[in-house]
């Protein structure tokens, strides 16, 4: 954690906020707070304003990434913001023929799955993304002492996306070339740990206080699959942006079995989804790690009692450890009560207030 001892530029303004000091394992104020997807359909005007652009369009439009960014910040007074755009981002900006369909996610057109098809993974350069940089500016701009979390999608995840041609429940393409072709498998993970790491630099160089590297489907996996065929590429990412001194967060969804691995690949601070008590994450993960999470996200549709006694659960498995910030155990469900997410923010603020 050495290395996040010494703030550079935009991370100086935000070093000695909640969340920063959260992912350091420091004393806080209070829990900080933020939701993945918490900029996004469950809030109105995040609808209005993305009204009649696609997806991956509004990723590539420096101002309204910025407002879409901000406007969670300005409606719960989340202790942090995530950068608005999409997993498959960088994969678009270096020539992948994709598209974001509605109700679908990202579907590629020509799936990845012989070695020649590797050829079409070219190098990330900042040039690529130069959308990323300015709207990252101007977010810091506004931020000023709120973190801004940059975020990336695994190899993994990445390379499920690619080899399926879309979502999969299943990964059943994506397993037959992990164990068919071992080789090509390890080569095509590693092609992406390049790009994704590439990705992140760009983001931590713009201003971006911390990241998060979301391996959405790597639940899909055991224990023993994942060392072997996946941890050494999420290493790779970790290690590639470690001398920047900023926290790194590492999330996957039904990653249970998997928590300690998490940790071990290289990230300062482990999300956890809702199906682990902290309590029981923190034995499995180990020490040396803070943890993010945990309140499952079809909580908030329930009463504001039941909100509360729930969230009260998580912050009472928390207790014990070395830092915690607070999320939820997956994203912002589409059709969530803003207000309810208002409302959990400042009850987990009051409750934890030292």
């Amino acid at each position: 954690m050495s290395a996040m001892d010494s703030p550079k530029g935009q991370q100086s303004k935000t070093y000695d906020s909640a969340f920063m000091k959260a992912c350091r394992r420091e004393a806080v104020p209070h829990t900080p707070v933020w939701f993945m997807r918490q900029a996004g359909r469950s809030l109105p005007e995040y609808r209005k304003v993305r009204e009649g652009t696609a997806m991956l369009e509004s990723c590539m439009m420096p101002e309204l990434v910025t407002e879409i960014t901000l406007q969670p910040v300005r409606r719960h007074d989340v202790d942090a913001a995530i950068y608005f755009s999409d997993i498959v981002v960088p994969l678009k900006a270096i020539g992948i023929d994709l598209d974001i369909k509605p109700g679908v996610g990202p579907v590629v057109e020509q799936p990845i799955r012989t070695r020649a098809d590797l050829a079409r993974l070219r190098d990330l350069t900042p040039e690529d993304v130069t959308y990323v940089t300015e709207a990252i500016g101007m977010l810091t701009a506004e931020l000023g002492e709120t973190p801004l979390i940059g975020f990336a999608g695994a190899p993994f995840t990445l390379a499920s996306y690619l080899v399926e041609g879309g979502p999969s429940r299943n990964h059943e393409n994506t397993k037959a070339l992990m164990y068919g072709d071992p080789q090509l498998w390890a080569d095509l993970l590693d092609r992406l740990a390049e790009i994704t790491s590439a990705f992140l630099k760009v983001q931590i160089e713009a201003g971006a206080s911390a990241v998060q590297l979301f391996d959405s489907w790597v639940g899909a996996l055991s224990p023993a699959d994942y060392r072997a065929q996946v941890m050494p590429a999420s290493t790779k990412v970790f290690d590639a942006v470690a001398s920047y001194g900023v926290p790194r967060i590492h999330f996957g969804v039904g990653t249970g079995e998997l928590l300690g691995l998490l940790g071990e690949a290289g990230a300062d601070v482990v999300g956890v989804d809702w199906r682990v008590p902290l309590d029981e994450a923190a034995r499995r993960v180990g020490p040396g790690k803070a943890l993010q999470g945990n309140l499952d996200p079809a909580v908030l549709f329930s009463t504001t009692e039941a909100v509360e006694a729930r969230t009260r659960q998580v912050l009472d498995a928390a207790a014990g450890l070395e830092g915690h910030i607070f999320n939820l155990g997956h994203g912002v469900l589409p059709t969530t009560d803003p207000d309810a997410l208002t409302r959990l923010v400042e009850y987990v603020h009051t409750q934890t207030a030292r």
